[in-house]
This record gives structure tokens, C-alpha cells and sequence, in this order.
């Protein structure tokens, strides 16, 4: 049902009002097929003191061997949605009618069966074979009202035994390759070391496979097995795919940001709009209070960020407040930062998908992030509203830049996509990810990079943005592994993803108002997209002529060309500049 826009403006009081009048965050709304525990899911965060590498492979030796679901025991079991459904409805709380158990319950004190759920926000298991004394086949749930897109897990296990080593094979992933074949470790969180030690999520896993299933019953699906132990006996512990996000996480940050005095002054909370569930999807306008005409204001260059359009790429949430972070701090960059742009900032676009715990759609059954340019406001109201802003915020300013942060399931470190239109400016589309690459050296891949606009990405934020007049329209990948940039070769932390926040801040102040502290290149000022702090009246602009000549340098050595050619880049299909 719609929401009317009196409802909308009384809960986004009740949510950012006076800080006397705060309740009880809203709860997120469910689809009504949709089993929901009323226990709360919230970790610690935590970084981890030492590096954690990525694991060694198992050969065709140690790859576990084949279990027959046949010969084991249903320990866990959601009924999915039925084959064909659609979204008809939500609510808090999810279905009206008692819970079910989907957990077969244990035979006395002795029984040492693994107990499985994971009937929360964004968790995802369907299903929990027990085929050995302490080895278990799992299988994830589709993406709802689909049939496919199984990536993404996160769910809880209780009655753990310490001292056992356990097989864990989830028997559906829907990708043929996945960076669990280049190293990548599950993440395991001890509810025990987080309340004792200050412990939170560590990689873990030995053993880590990942091939074509052997499944009758899904014969186009793939296997992650992996083997590990618990820390603790009796201890209740959750698996996921990478750091958790939630929609109530992002809540709780709103709320925090709404009540701080200092960062609120500068930022504005709204609801752009409601998902199909009804859940807000919240729009941030920050910058600095304008002191002056309306003239100067109007002059402000736009910058439009969002993420979490696939919900199951949630390292991009976790950029994302990096981001928010650094922006609204007092440092001398973000300050600066506020005065040249008004930035637009959606931070989660699909809530339904990730409460729901869905890898890549939305409650309307497919990706979002296709639908740009032809989605119905009805079918996907963030990405509808979201380019209805953009094309507002057009009309009335520059948008110097529209990037959409995503996770990556098949290569390592951080990149970007962008859009090459084959004109003589070609080259300046891949400034703003090389100054990325020097800025986090140890995080961000150029030679990662592409940008090929191909027909099957017509329908992404970034082409569709591009398309509508931002020249610099990226999506900003961020592996669920981690780094082989830099002499690293080990998982990103939470605090490298929130570094990317910054390093994005830092690369747009190079770009866009470098500081000659750095190097000293020259660049006409016409080619400038705003005036530059501490730039002389000779034009000085190191940083984007630094880059513009060493792009151009490097595809002259890659392409097989002299040296210093005057020869430009117009007549080269993107196909081979990408190659």
C-alpha cells in the first residue's frame, strides 16, 4: 500500500527529531510470507591486530569428499517461497501466524547436532543436512521470487563443541568462478570472544574448496566447503560471506549523525522514498551552510554517491560510511570539501533486498541496477527516484561526479568502471581512477579497471548517469576478498573498506582543487572543473596533468608506440585500449 506523504514527514520526525523524543528505531518491514525471531542481531566491530592472509588452496587431494544428502538428516529447513510467487505485502515483524521451527530439536545433553537459524535481517540458509558427526551440507535461499542468485550467507549456529573440526559444504552457489579459488576465507563471529575479549568477525577456514557441484537438484550450481573449529563449547556463533550491513545498522548511524550537533549542521537526513516494502530509503544532502548570496550557492559543483543497490555487497556499506565519516569530520580536506560541492548521498538503495538477505534483487524478483532508464516507479522506486534527483540536480548544477560502490565476487583489490565514449577526450575518463590508484596504492588496481560501455550494462547507474551528461560516472568495486596491491596479499578489514571513504574524499580534492604541494605539472585552467586552493594565477594543476601524461604514457608502451606520438586515441576501439 502507498505511503502518503504526511506519514512519510511524521516518520522521518519521529526518526531525526529532538533527541527527548526518540523512541525505539522503527523496525524494518518483512515481506508477510517472511518468518522473523524477535531476538535483535548486532556484532562488535573490530580489527584485527595481525593481517589476515588469504588461505592456501586445497588441491584435488583435499577436496572433501562427496556426502549424499539422501543419507543424511534434515537438521534445518525454511520452506521457500513458492515457485512463481511475487511480493504481495509487508509488515513489521514479517508473518502474522506463530513461528514455525525449522530446527529439529536436540535428543538430550549429549547431542552434539549444530543448531541453525537465520530468520533475521539479511540472513540467508534454507536448509541444513547433518552427514557426518560434525559435518553438515547447507543450502542458501534464492533470492526471493527468484530462483537463482545464491551467493550471499549469513547465519547463526548454537550448541557448539570446541575441541571437533568441522565440515561446512554449501551446495548451491550460483557462480562459476568466485574468489573463494584464489584464497578467500568465510567470516566466523563468537558472540562469546565479543563479550569477554572484544573479539569480533575473523576470518577462518581451512581446506577451502570451490568446484562444480555433484547435485541432482541443482545441476547448474557450485560448492564452497571449507573446514574449521569453533573457539568456545556452548557458544553461538554466525557465519557470513563478508561483514554484515543491515538496514537497522544504517539506522542506528543515521540517528547517531541526526543527534551530533557538529555533524548534523552540515548534513541533511530525507526519505527520497519508500521501497516496496515501505521501508524508507534515506537521501543526505551535505555541505556547508552557504555565508552569502544565493549566487554563491548556486555555483556549488554536485557530487552523487550511492551503494548498496545489490544487497548482498555489503563492503560497500561499509566504504560508504568511511565516506560519511570523513566528510562530515572537522578535518581541514572535509571542511574544504563541503565548501566546493553540495553532495547527494543514497547510502543504501534496495533495504528490502538486504533485510531479506537477497545477493543481487530487489522485492520486484530482479537487479535493480538493469533498470536504470526503463524502471517503473512502482517496480523500483530507489533507482526511479534516484536518477529523478539526479536529472533535477542537473538542471540546476555541474555533477562533477556519480559514483556507485559495489562489491566484487571474482577479482581481487579495488576498481573502477567507467564510460569511454570513443571521443578525443577519452583518455580524461580514467584520471579519476588512476589519482584513486596513487592515493591507495595498497587498495585500488588500475590495470583492473574498464571501461567499455557494453549493451548489457545499458541499464546500470553508471551508464545511465553518463548518459544523462556526468562525464565522470564510475562503479567502484571492492573485492570480498581483499589486496594483492602494495606487497599485501591478505582480506580487507572493516577499517580497510571505511578507508576507501576517505581515499575517494582525497582523490576528488585532487581532482578537482589539487594542491601543488604534491608535484608540479601544468594544465590550462579552462580544463578545471572548480577553482583549486592554492593555485597561482599561472594555472598549476599537477595532479591531473601528472595523470592525463602518465595514461597516455603507459598505453603508448602498451599499445607498441613511440614515445612522445602526437598521435591521439579517437581512432582506437575501446576494445583494445581495454585489453
Amino acid at each position: 500500500a502507498s505511503v502518503s506523504s504526511a506519514q512519510c514527514s511524521w516518520e522521518l520526525q519521529a526518526l531525526f527529531g529532538c533527541p527527548s523524543a526518540w523512541g525505539p528505531l522503527p523496525a524494518p518491514r518483512w515481506p508477510v510470507e517472511c518468518e522473523v525471531i524477535k531476538e535483535t542481531t548486532e556484532h562488535i566491530a573490530w580489527v584485527p591486530t595481525e593481517p589476515e592472509p588469504f588461505c592456501q588452496l586445497a588441491g584435488p587431494d583435499l577436496a572433501p569428499a562427496a556426502f549424499s544428502e539422501e543419507q543424511g538428516t534434515v537438521v534445518y529447513h525454511l520452506s521457500p517461497a513458492p515457485r512463481g510467487s511475487c511480493f504481495t505485502g509487508a509488515r513489521v515483524g514479517g508473518s502474522l501466524g506463530p513461528l514455525s521451527s525449522p530446527a529439529a530439536p536436540l535428543e538430550g545433553p549429549e547431542d552434539s547436532t549444530l543448531l541453525f537459524e537465520s530468520r533475521f535481517e539479511s540472513g540467508n540458509l534454507q536448509e541444513a543436512i547433518k552427514v557426518g558427526p560434525y559435518k553438515y551440507l547447507l543450502r542458501l535461499r534464492p533470492d526471493l521470487y527468484t530462483t537463482k542468485h545464491t551467493q550471499w550467507f549469513y547465519f547463526r549456529v548454537q550448541n557448539t563443541r570446541r575441541d571437533p573440526l568441522y565440515h561446512f559444504t554449501i551446495v548451491n552457489m550460483a557462480k562459476s568462478k568466485s574468489l573463494y579459488g584464489k584464497g578467500l576465507r568465510p567470516l566466523l563471529y563468537s558472540q562469546r570472544d565479543a563479550q569477554t575479549r572484544g573479539i569480533g568477525w575473523r576470518r577462518i577456514g581451512d581446506n577451502i574448496c570451490y568446484q562444480r557441484g555433484d547435485n541432482s537438484r541443482e545441476p547448474a550450481s557450485f560448492c564452497l566447503s571449507w573446514s574449521s573449529r569453533f573457539p568456545h563449547d556452548g557458544d553461538t556463533c554466525f557465519f557470513a560471506h563478508s561483514y554484515p550491513y543491515t538496514y537497522s545498522d544504517l539506522q542506528r548511524y543515521l540517528r547517531a549523525l541526526v543527534a551530533d550537533p557538529a555533524r548534523s549542521r552540515y548534513c541533511a537526513v530525507q526519505v527520497l522514498c519508500r521501497s516496496l516494502a515501505g521501508n524508507p530509503i534515506y537521501l543526505l544532502t551535505i555541505t556547508h551552510p552557504a555565508a552569502g548570496t544565493a549566487a554563491i550557492s548556486a555555483a556549488k559543483r554536485a557530487v552523487v554517491l550511492s551503494a548498496r543497490v545489490h544487497p548482498g555487497e555489503s563492503g560497500s556499506s561499509w566504504a560508504m560510511q568511511g565516506f560519511l565519516d570523513f566528510l562530515l569530520s572537522a578535518h581541514p580536506d572535509a571542511r574544504l570539501l563541503r565548501q566546493l560541492f553540495v553532495f547527494k548521498v543514497v547510502p543504501m538503495l534496495n533495504p528490502d533486498g538486504v533485510v531479506v538477505g537477497n545477493s543481487r534483487c530487489s522485492l520486484a524478483g530482479s537487479d535493480p541496477n538493469r533498470a536504470y532508464g526503463t524502471a517503473l516507479r512502482a517496480s523500483f522506486p530507489g533507482v526511479w527516484h534516484l536518477q529523478d534527483m539526479i536529472e533535477r540536480v542537473l538542471a540546476e548544477r555541474e555533477v562533477v561526479l556519480y559514483c556507485d560502490f559495489h562489491g566484487h565476487s571474482r577479482k581481487n583489490n579495488v576498481f573502477m568502471y567507467g564510460c569511454d565514449g570513443g571521443s578525443r577526450t577519452r583518455l580524461c575518463q580514467r584520471i579519476f581512477p588512476w589519482m584513486l590508484s596513487k592515493n591507495a596504492p595498497d587498495k585500488f588496481s588500475f590495470p583492473s579497471c574498464k571501461f567499455k560501455v557494453q549493451k548489457s550494462k545499458a541499464g546500470t547507474g553508471r551508464v545511465v548517469m553518463w548518459r544523462l551528461g556526468v562525464t565522470n560516472s564510475y562503479t567502484m568495486e571492492v573485492a570480498f576478498s581483499g589486496s594483492t596491491m602494495g606487497g599485501r596479499s591478505s582480506h580487507f578489514t572493516m577499517e580497510d573498506l571505511k578507508s576507501l571513504g576517505y581515499h575517494l574524499c582525497d582523490t576528488l580534492l585532487d581532482f578537482c582543487d589539487p594542491d601543488p604541494a604534491k608535484v608540479g605539472w601544468e594544465l590550462p585552467c579552462s580544463m578545471l572543473p572548480v577553482p583549486r586552493r592554492g593555485c597561482g594565477d599561472n594555472g598549476s594543476i599537477p595532479q591531473l596533468q601528472q595523470c592525463l601524461s602518465e595514461v597516455n604514457r603507459l598505453l603508448q608502451q602498451r599499445m607498441g608506440r613511440e614515445p612522445g606520438s602526437d598521435s591521439g586515441w579517437s581512432d582506437v576501439p575501446t576494445s583494445e585500449l581495454e585489453s
